[in-house]
């Protein structure tokens, strides 16, 4: 049976993926994407492509940059497969900051704008922590119904809360740092099988940093937002949209919610979607989907060379 007999969802991954010289490939080999450089360089002073290029990694870990770095990696990918095998997905979704690629893939706004707008999304996530104590940390072996008692329980006197529900094993927490770490406490004498603070920014995904709803509305006023291509699963309900409007809604709140995204792999394999295909650095998605979804058909395109193999393999299907 072909590719062309299946439902597809192209998926893009979010922020922790990044390493030094994601993406570089594909620029090199298509000078079609400088423009997309050089108009972030005229508006931010930010020469991206070197940092993507060079480094150094504390430079390219820091959220404001590492947001439009991914979003970058992602779209040349995007762009370059395109060229070698036309598809159209019948969904399109990403993980937290890859919502915003997935926009990008749906023609909802254009790349330049995207890679702006995430710059600026990075810059209030951390901005708006105001520099108070925090922390982030993955929960591996407990399920998502126990870590969320957990925070809530925990909560009563240290807020901390479920930022991303990965797999239905692994949970991300975000909070205060007092929070996190009663949290992890508790999760260990649940036996959980391991907990991983994460190198991050800011608390993403809770309330600690609900300022920056605020400050990132007053952004997307700015841009020119159109209907999606292709439905979008969105973090914040995994349910498809494809309204402007409905979308800019979304994308506020998606930044003091949770990302559902074991919920949005499990609607979309409810609608009969069996090839996912994961643009982007690494396979960080890949290897989520693979732990929520049976029998589906999982690619992923990190760099150039993939490409011809992917294409290959759906037309071998």
């Amino acid at each position: 049976m072909s590719y062309k007999n299946k439902k597809i969802a192209f998926v893009f991954p979010g922020q922790g993926s990044q390493y030094i010289g994601m993406g570089i490939d594909f620029y090199d080999n298509n000078n079609d994407f400088q423009y997309i450089f050089t108009n972030f360089n005229d508006r931010t002073n930010v020469n991206l492509l070197d940092i993507m290029r060079n480094g150094p990694e504390d430079t390219l870990k820091e959220t404001k940059y590492t947001q439009p770095a991914i979003l970058a990696h992602s779209m040349m990918a995007l762009e370059t497969f395109k060229k070698e095998l036309f598809i159209e997905p019948d969904y399109v979704a990403g993980h937290s900051l890859g919502e915003f690629t997935a926009l990008v893939a749906s023609d909802v706004i254009d790349f330049t704008e995207a890679l702006y707008l995430v710059y600026k999304r990075g810059e209030f996530m951390i901005k708006a922590n105001d520099n108070s104590s925090f922390a982030m940390a993955a929960i591996l072996g407990l399920s998502s119904d126990v870590v969320k008692k957990i925070c809530q329980d925990v909560s009563i006197k240290n807020l901390v809360c479920a930022a991303n529900f990965n797999t239905p094993m692994q949970t991300v927490i975000s909070g205060t740092k007092e929070g996190v770490d009663l949290a992890c406490k508790v999760a260990k004498e649940m036996n959980a099988k391991r907990l991983i603070p994460l190198a991050v920014g800011g608390p993403f995904h809770s309330p600690l940093i609900k300022n920056a709803t605020t400050w990132l509305r007053g952004e997307l006023n700015k841009i020119k937002f159109r209907d999606a291509k292709y439905p979008m699963i969105a973090n914040v309900d995994a349910l498809p949209e494809t309204n402007s409007h409905n979308i800019i809604e979304n994308l506020e709140k998606q930044v003091v919610s949770p990302v559902l995204w074991v919920d949005t792999i499990k609607y979309l394999v409810s609608e009969g979607v069996q090839i996912y295909i994961e643009f982007g650095p690494q396979k960080v998605l890949s290897g989520m989907i693979r732990q929520i979804a049976d029998n589906v058909y999982i690619y992923n395109i990190d760099k150039i060379e993939e490409i011809k193999i992917v294409k290959k393999e759906l037309e071998d299907l």
